[in-house]
């Protein structure tokens, strides 16, 4: 990735080139195996069984993913991908803060204990976000044109779930149509639907230098 000098928090001089970083922890990273930022197109992003995907290693960001793609340069019908992970209590107060949804069924016990769910239950955008982190498990850059949804069950603190994108058509313009579906560990639906993404291509980029 280039990194305007203007911009720049570190730099490291390699084979006589000076390269500028966005920060200290990128400059080790790149100290710690220059080849490889050097030879390889996305050294930054995640590997999932073979194939390279648009995901980045963070911080405390949980999950497993799996994919199961013929074909990874040629994207097709039945191809799929799946993300699990619990929904945890940090979770939710993490995703009340960032959107300032503070209903108090998501928040407050005594509150959501009288309501008709007993207990507090997660948000219903961020279980259905979870759709989202497994759509970036195709390989190249997806992004959203159209997402329906039907909520069959509510989320409890701690529920460990799976979302599943698979493509069951083929559109022009590197357009694809999926279903879209979360399973609770009991394999019970909690949330069904279709979406249509672009998927493009991974963009080439380069180590920055001066």
């Amino acid at each position: 990735m280039e990194v305007p000098s203007t911009d720049t928090e570190a730099t490291v001089t390699h084979n006589e080139e000076t390269y500028y970083f966005c920060s200290q922890a990128c400059r080790n990273l790149f100290e710690q195996s220059p080849s490889r930022y050097l030879d390889e197109q996305h050294p930054h992003l995640s590997e999932i069984d073979g194939v390279t995907v648009p995901r980045l290693s963070s911080g405390r960001a949980r999950g497993d993913f799996e994919i199961d793609i013929d074909d990874p340069g040629s994207l097709g019908v039945g191809d799929r991908v799946t993300f699990t992970k619990a929904i945890t209590d940090d979770d939710v107060r993490s995703f009340a803060e960032a959107t300032s949804d503070t209903n108090a069924l998501h928040l407050n016990e005594e509150f959501s204990e009288k309501t008709r769910f007993g207990s507090r239950i997660a948000h219903g955008t961020l279980v259905s976000g979870l759709i989202s982190s497994a759509l970036a498990c195709f390989p190249g850059v997806t992004i959203y044109l159209s997402q329906n949804l039907e909520y069959n069950r509510p989320v409890s603190i701690g529920e460990t779930l799976t979302a599943s994108c698979e493509i069951v058509e083929t559109l022009e313009g590197d357009e694809y149509r999926l279903t879209t579906r979360i399973e609770n560990e009991a394999g019970k639906l909690v949330i069904h639907g279709t979406a249509t993404v672009i998927i493009d291509n991974l963009p080439n980029t380069q180590m920055g230098s001066r």
